[in-house]
């Protein structure tokens, strides 16, 4: 585990991003790239997948047409998903990657898309979170 840590922290700093936290023992690195919208981006080096989650935002009251229109946003993101934690409060984006397998473009395409999403989908995130 410690070499996929160790590529993985390397093509984060390749990427430019700020390094918040790491636990290697964990497989656990934080980081961010606020400029890019991203911040406290959780990434999880869990053999055999990479797992990458940022939190979005709260869902205060539960609302159909908030659940709606994050499933049908999901077909347009080209890299991960909104997810829901599991007390069904918190909307996550998430996307997995095999380590075995990790290239530098492959994690820069999972980042890029969340990137993306959050700038073109922004609004529409702060007015879910009125909700």
């Amino acid at each position: 585990m410690q070499d996929h840590f160790q590529l993985v922290k390397d093509y984060l700093l390749k990427l430019n991003f700020n390094i918040i936290h790491e636990n290697s023992g964990d497989g656990i690195i934080m980081i961010s790239k606020e400029n890019e919208g991203i911040k406290n981006l959780i990434i999880g080096v869990a053999l055999p997948i990479l797992i990458i989650e940022q939190h979005i935002f709260n869902i205060k009251n539960k609302n159909e047409l908030v659940y709606r229109s994050l499933l049908q946003k999901n077909r347009d993101i080209v890299h991960g998903a909104f997810v829901l934690d599991e007390t069904g409060e918190k909307v996550i984006f998430r996307d997995t990657l095999q380590l075995e397998n990790l290239d530098l473009n492959e994690l820069e395409g999972t980042l890029n898309s969340l990137s993306l999403l959050l700038s073109e989908y922004s609004q529409q995130i702060i007015n879910f979170s009125k909700y």
